[in-house]
């Protein structure tokens, strides 16, 4: 599990814009450094082309968009015991799972989460954060030692089996989580949240570190809708 999980680390940064970019850029200065200059050129012009076509917004806004309009905002009418916030993002994910365990008397909230590089582990941060916002700590369940979103679906399978509940992760992350979650036989309702897509597409605005920062996270959450499809086919 350990190697699987390092590995999918590993081969998802040269894919995303980030490391792709890095990648060809490297490969380009090598060339430079061999006196290759046409090899050179072809990949420093491949450098910017994928900086530019991931930091323009119309192409970053469809790339978020196919992942965003899956599952709509959650609409507060289901009624369940359990709430499941996914582990990394940012407060918004707590926050929302705070609200709708505000609004159902007696549920429970469940954080998942790694430390990573951490000197905490993000499920002891987003428990400190429910504190001090008034969740009684009897209302809280932790998981602190699911790495990625598959233990974290195992964790809640060993937990609830089969009983629904509300899973709360980012609108990016959404499609994939429902899917890993469904896979084990569990039975989520999807609470969305923190949303990136544009409803207009400026085609004539200059790239933008917001659109590749999208592009970025869009590419995240492709790679590993393939890393599990790749999975389940060696199984």
């Amino acid at each position: 599990m350990e190697f699987g999980f390092f590995l999918k680390q590993f081969i998802s940064f040269f894919i995303q814009p980030f490391g792709a970019f890095l990648t060809l850029f490297t490969v380009g200065i090598f060339f430079l450094m061999m006196k290759k200059d046409k090899k050179m050129k072809l990949f420093i012009i491949l450098t910017y082309g994928v900086i530019f076509l991931f930091s323009y917004q119309p192409f970053s806004n469809y790339l978020v968009k196919n992942l965003e309009d899956k599952y709509p905002k959650y609409d507060y009418k289901q009624k369940v015991k359990y709430i499941h916030v996914l582990g990394g993002g940012d407060g918004q994910r707590v926050i929302a799972g705070i609200i709708i365990h505000n609004k159902i008397e007696g549920s429970k909230l469940i954080f998942t989460g790694y430390a990573g590089g951490a000197d905490i582990t993000t499920t002891r941060r987003n428990e400190l954060l429910a504190l001090s916002l008034g969740v009684k700590k009897e209302d809280i369940i932790l998981g602190v030692h699911a790495k990625d979103t598959k233990e974290e679906a195992i964790f809640n399978k060993e937990l609830l089996k089969n009983e629904p509940f509300i899973l709360v992760t980012t609108a990016t992350h959404m499609p994939r989580a429902m899917k890993i979650f469904k896979n084990l036989g569990l039975n989520p309702i999807p609470a969305p949240v923190n949303f990136h897509k544009e409803e207009f597409n400026a085609f004539f605005r200059l790239p933008t570190l917001g659109s590749l920062g999208n592009s970025q996270i869009s590419m995240h959450e492709y790679m590993g809708t393939l890393w599990e499809k790749i999975k389940h086919l060696m199984l």
